[in-house]
Parts: C-alpha cells; sequence; structure tokens
C-alpha cells in the first residue's frame, strides 16, 4: 500500500466528533464508500478495532453497521472468513442528490466553500514545498482517469480522490483528514455538475494546472489554483441550489465566496 492510500484510509478511521454518533458513523462510513475512498468488496476492520478507531462503542458500531446493510452499503458474512464488507452502490439517485443539496442554504455552501477552498490551497501549497516528482504520480493517474470517466457518479469519486490525494501529497495527516470529511460532505453532490462534458474539461485542465504548480515548487500559485478549482465547482452548486447553472456561471470562480452578490440579490434568484 502506498504512502497517500494508507494517509487516505487513516483520514476515514479517525474518530467522529458528535453527538448523534450512529447518524455520524453511518455518514462518515456510507460517504466514504460512495466516494469510492473504500474499495468495493474491501473488508472493514473487525467490530472491536473499528468502534475503537471511529471512538465508538461496539453498541453504536453495530447499530450503524445494520444501518449501512440496511442501504446496501455493507454486507455481512458469517463463519471463518466472515465480517462486514463494503458494497459499493452505482450511484446515489438525482433525486436524492438535489434532495441534499436542498437542505443547505447558500450561506452554508459559501462557508464551505470558504473553507473548503482553504483546506485544498493550503495542501497545494506544502504539497509544491514537500513533493518530489515520483510522489505526484497517484495524482497524474487520478487526472487520467477522470479524463476518462463516462458518468456523472465515476466522475465526482473520482474528483474527490484527487483533493484527498492532494492533501495527502502535502504530508499532512491533518490536512488529509479534514479534506475527506470535507469531500463526505460535498463530494457525492459534485455528480449533479460533473454530467456536463464542457465542464469536465474545466476540471481536469484546473487539475492538471494544479498539479504542473505543484511539480514546478510554485507554492503559491498552486494554492491560488487549487482555491480557484474549489470555488467554481461551488459557485456552479450554488447556482443548481439558486435553481439555475446559468446564474452560476455568472459568478466569478476567483472571487472569495462571501461577498459575490448581497443577500437581497440571492433571495429574488431564488424566486425567480
Amino acid at each position: 500500500m502506498n504512502r497517500d492510500k494508507a494517509d487516505v484510509r487513516r483520514a476515514v478511521f479517525t474518530p467522529v466528533d458528535t453527538q448523534a454518533r450512529v447518524d455520524a458513523v453511518v455518514r462518515r462510513l456510507g460517504d466514504a464508500i460512495e466516494l469510492g475512498l473504500l474499495a468495493d468488496g474491501e473488508q472493514l476492520p473487525g467490530e472491536t478495532d473499528l468502534a475503537a478507531q471511529l471512538g465508538v462503542s461496539t453498541v453504536t458500531l453495530r447499530e450503524a453497521l445494520m444501518a449501512l446493510r440496511q442501504q446496501g452499503l455493507v454486507t455481512t458474512r458469517r463463519g471463518r472468513g466472515g465480517g462486514s464488507f463494503v458494497t459499493v452502490p452505482d450511484g446515489p439517485t438525482e433525486e436524492r442528490l438535489r434532495a441534499r443539496l436542498a437542505d443547505w442554504s447558500t450561506e452554508e455552501l459559501r462557508d464551505l466553500a470558504d473553507h473548503w477552498a482553504a483546506v485544498s490551497g493550503a495542501a497545494a501549497r506544502l504539497a509544491a514545498e514537500r513533493t518530489e516528482p515520483d510522489d505526484l504520480q497517484p495524482l497524474r493517474r487520478t487526472l487520467d482517469e477522470l479524463i476518462d470517466a463516462g458518468e456523472s457518479t465515476a466522475r465526482s469519486r473520482i474528483c474527490s480522490r484527487f483533493h484527498v490525494e492532494l492533501a495527502a501529497a502535502a504530508q499532512s495527516a491533518r490536512l488529509t483528514r479534514e479534506e475527506v470529511s470535507i469531500q463526505t460532505e460535498v463530494g457525492a453532490l459534485m455528480c449533479l455538475i460533473l454530467g456536463d462534458d464542457g465542464y469536465l474539461v474545466e476540471v481536469t485542465d484546473r487539475h492538471r494546472d494544479v498539479i504542473s504548480a505543484v511539480q514546478d515548487g510554485a507554492g503559491e500559485r498552486a494554492r491560488a489554483l487549487a482555491e480557484q478549482c474549489v470555488q467554481a465547482s461551488l459557485t456552479r452548486l450554488i447556482g443548481l441550489r439558486l435553481g439555475s447553472v446559468g446564474s452560476a456561471r455568472r459568478l466569478r470562480p476567483e472571487e472569495g465566496s462571501h461577498g459575490q452578490q448581497s443577500p437581497s440579490r440571492e433571495r429574488g434568484k431564488g424566486r425567480s
């Protein structure tokens, strides 16, 4: 297992930090499975070990695994060689994703954009300072996969993996964990915008530019490019939340997410 993959796995299996522990475990593992951070057929750690890694009781973990089985994301086998195994779904339905997007206010999406941009920007800058040329191979492979991906579900998973691998390239366990956490919140929503082949070209071009800046050791350029990549995607999601992809395209992604438009204008667009 390479270092980047190990960092990603460690980030998935870190303690949850919320009062609603069963829901938190279900969401952490469920989103990691849907994003492809856990492989189809992969065996999860044993109940005792997994509960300890997630910082929950075995009772809580068992309830979460039951919920995941009901969702078709985990299969449990009994007897020798048994355990809980990952079942990667074909992908969340568009109706589910749109309902999930509707749960976010535009203010929350803008706040998420700021947070994600800060994390990805910092990761890109540190990666430019710390990586060797061979360390960028996972990012290049992921970019090639993204270019070839034909459906939005696969594209969203690969795009999420790119950002997680970028954080891993920064050689920061905390940034990697934070990027995984962000992707479990927003990664699946990317399906809603990555079905557009034209936008996919924009995304792959931005990812290629980030890799180039990291390879050149241009930390500030890498940071700015990674931030622009995040802001462009969240701008489009905000446009969908307001009911118009066209409105998203008119917002400038290179600006910070706050202050792009006044609340009154935003509410006006929501009514149109």
